[in-house]
């Protein structure tokens, strides 16, 4: 079963990761700006975190932009694409 993207975030942050509240809203901002599924908008955190080691609100923006612009439909598409960009 695919995880919202706040069951998405409750999961990282049991992980150990801690966002900000700033970088949540930010993420929802994304989310509403592209209206990307929560299936992308989870995979551009995912590469977010991957790619820089921490949440970066502008990088995640972009990734999120160009997920969804580029028509990649699942979590597995992302993250090849991910590769094919030498982002991991």
């Amino acid at each position: 079963m695919k995880k919202t993207t706040e069951e998405f975030l409750i999961d990282l942050e049991n992980k150990g990761f801690k966002f900000q509240e700033d970088a949540i809203g930010f993420i929802y901002f994304g989310k509403k700006y592209t209206d990307a599924p929560d299936e992308l908008v989870n995979s551009a955190i995912e590469i977010t975190l991957k790619a820089q080691k921490q949440f970066d609100s502008s990088f995640y923006m972009s990734i999120l932009e160009r997920l969804h612009s580029q028509n990649i439909p699942s979590r597995k598409e992302a993250l090849r694409w991910m590769v094919n960009q030498g982002l991991a």
